[in-house]
């Protein structure tokens, strides 16, 4: 159950929603207007998770927070709690509603999204510099990555023939490895963040996931099948 609640006065103007179901429940709070901060709270039984968030909610009205039934859930950016890292109840609705399987939430997974070190560091500059700009170029945001603050080269994958690849690997196979884990990276980041996805940055994401297995000699793998079907599948914006 997601519910939110509002306070305002001539000071100031605030948020407070929580998400609670199962055994955990996470809360988003901070000054209205912004992204603010979420944390996650695991308890032992369904029972207590609900007693627990219940008695939260009671005591924001006591001090004078208002529901707001209006609020709208899909409107909105989502962070992980940095103690307790992936989570869906921290992840847009439209990327826990698509991107069902487990290992999306995975932080170790090396062929999952945020498994590997690239992953995982390509999903905490992508939280970084959307909380400073909500107008984030994501579409350069894997050169951005790569170049300016890795200083590597970005190889972005707009071919799949055997013959250009094999050529690049020759003498760039480590900048064209961490280019497609980057962009396959950055594309799931941007669902999970925003909820939404330009076609382009879909189609060079799926690239890079076909591009990475043919670097690596191998067909491709059950996750990686899933992944490019997923991406596939989901409704994007236009770009």
């Amino acid at each position: 159950m997601k519910r939110a609640f509002v306070y305002k006065d001539e000071k100031s103007h605030k948020f407070w929603t929580i998400d609670y179901s199962g055994s955990d429940f996470a809360v988003n709070y901070g000054k209205y207007g912004n992204a603010g901060k979420y944390e996650i709270k695991e308890f032992d039984s369904e029972e207590e998770c609900i007693r627990e968030a219940e008695k939260l909610i009671r005591s924001k009205l006591k001090k004078g927070y208002v529901e707001d039934p209006a609020l709208d859930f899909d409107n909105r950016l989502y962070f992980d709690d940095e103690e307790i890292g992936l989570h869906p109840k921290t992840s847009h609705p439209r990327f826990t509603d698509h991107f069902t399987d487990d290992f999306y939430y995975d932080c170790s997974d090396e062929e999952a999204p945020f498994g590997s070190d690239e992953g995982h560091d390509t999903l905490s500059h992508f939280f970084e510099s959307i909380r400073k700009n909500r107008d984030l170029d994501v579409e350069d945001f894997p050169r951005a990555l790569i170049e300016d603050n890795w200083d590597m080269q970005y190889l972005p994958a707009d071919t799949l023939d055997e013959e250009v690849v094999r050529a690049l690997m020759r003498d760039k196979e480590m900048d064209m490895i961490q280019s497609d884990m980057v962009t396959y990276a950055t594309a799931f980041a941007c669902v999970k963040v925003t909820g939404r996805l330009s076609a382009s940055l879909r189609e060079r994401a799926i690239y890079a996931i076909r591009r990475l297995a043919m670097m690596m000699g191998y067909e491709l793998t059950p996750t990686q099948n899933r992944m490019i079907a997923d991406l596939s599948s989901f409704e994007c914006g236009t770009d």
